[in-house]
């Protein structure tokens, strides 16, 4: 999944101005697309907090956590 954008990203790198814009727009994409922010992060090698402060940062909106509803009734 990760480009040629991506794959060049070392854990720990600092990413500022034109990178971080296009890795946020890159991001972003894949997010609207139906990625995870865990399989992003593992795809880029970055953090989970990375790439949802990046995420947040581009105006992204994020999805909820998903899994069972505890509030959710039980149909008889």
């Amino acid at each position: 999944m990760a480009d040629s954008s991506t794959a060049d990203l070392s854990k720990g790198k600092r990413i500022t101005g034109d990178d971080r814009t296009s890795l946020a727009d890159e991001l972003r994409e894949r997010y609207d697309g139906g990625e995870s922010i865990r399989s992003l992060a593992t795809s880029t090698n970055r953090s989970y907090g990375f790439v949802h402060r990046l995420l947040s940062e581009s105006g992204a909106s994020l999805r909820g956590r998903g899994g069972a509803n505890r509030n959710a009734k039980k149909s008889a």
